[in-house]
């Protein structure tokens, strides 16, 4: 997390705009004039300038000098020694604490009708495509896997290079598309967003970000909290909103989703392992 010289009591809308898009893209941030943050965020010059002296810094320079100073050691091996430092050595209930937190977070921060409207995206889609890359390649294929065994047609899409060509050029008005995209969102996923426009497919993204400016925008948006931006991050909180939405597209699909799966239990008992 960003600290700086001087933690005001308040924020205008405007200044918690500009920390958070700091906190999220402290390099994008780094390499920007003042013009080219104000013109981001649609505030003014003078918005930004008051805000970094609000924050106890000379000027805009200075702002942007505090943030070089902590962005050093962001490495995941760096925020995983950060994690076992800040641990009082018993590391599992440390560990739970710290998920229960992350889970509440994202419980106080996640939009409960984009919810709603994530879970009745997926129902009314034709075919369901999921991009995820890295880590995020556990909560998404857990995902897949439930989707698949409610009767959704869920397919992944490769994370990149000619076979993502491939996938984006089979999209159409009637499919969906679920990326994940919590701390950096990939080139892949920005071209996926990008090529809606013309294919006319949905995007839905689970996101680390509250402020997301508009061209990185799904037209679902689902944040998930999974820890300050130095520290470990876990896929607790992920695979919990998955597995809530996997619920929630169930309710929708009502008698559907229940006699599907009595159909695996029935396959499995009549062709299971011999």
């Amino acid at each position: 997390m960003l600290t700086f010289p001087q933690t005001p009591d308040k924020l205008t809308a405007a200044e918690q705009a500009i920390i958070e898009y700091i906190t999220r893209h402290r390099d994008e941030f780094l390499l920007m004039t003042i013009g080219q943050l104000a013109q981001e965020l649609n505030v003014s010059e003078a918005t930004v300038s008051r805000f970094a002296r609000h924050v106890g810094c000379e000027d805009f320079r200075h702002l942007r000098r505090v943030v070089v100073e902590q962005t050093m050691g962001r490495s995941p091996a760096q925020k995983l020694t950060n994690t076992l430092r800040a641990g009082s050595g018993d590391f599992f209930a440390g560990f739970m604490d710290k998920q229960r937190e992350n889970l509440q977070r994202t419980m106080e921060l996640l939009d409960q009708s984009e919810f709603d409207t994530a879970a009745n995206a997926i129902c009314c889609a034709r075919r369901v495509f999921v991009h995820a890359r890295n880590a995020s390649r556990a909560p998404a294929q857990l995902l897949e896997y439930r989707l698949s065994r409610i009767g959704i047609d869920v397919r992944p899409i490769p994370t990149g290079g000619a076979e993502l060509a491939e996938s984006l050029a089979q999209l159409g008005e009637t499919d969906l598309v679920i990326l994940f995209g919590f701390s950096k969102l990939s080139a892949q996923g920005r071209a996926i967003l990008d090529y809606k426009r013309r294919a006319g497919y949905k995007t839905l993204m689970f996101t680390g970000h509250a402020y997301q400016d508009n061209a990185l925008r799904a037209d679902v948006n689902l944040f998930v909290y999974r820890g300050e931006d130095d520290e470990y991050h876990s896929m607790a909180a992920p695979v919990a909103v998955c597995d809530a939405l996997v619920l929630a597209v169930s309710s929708h699909l009502g008698d559907a989703a229940i006699e599907r799966l009595r159909a695996i239990a029935k396959l499995k008992r009549e062709y299971g392992e011999r």
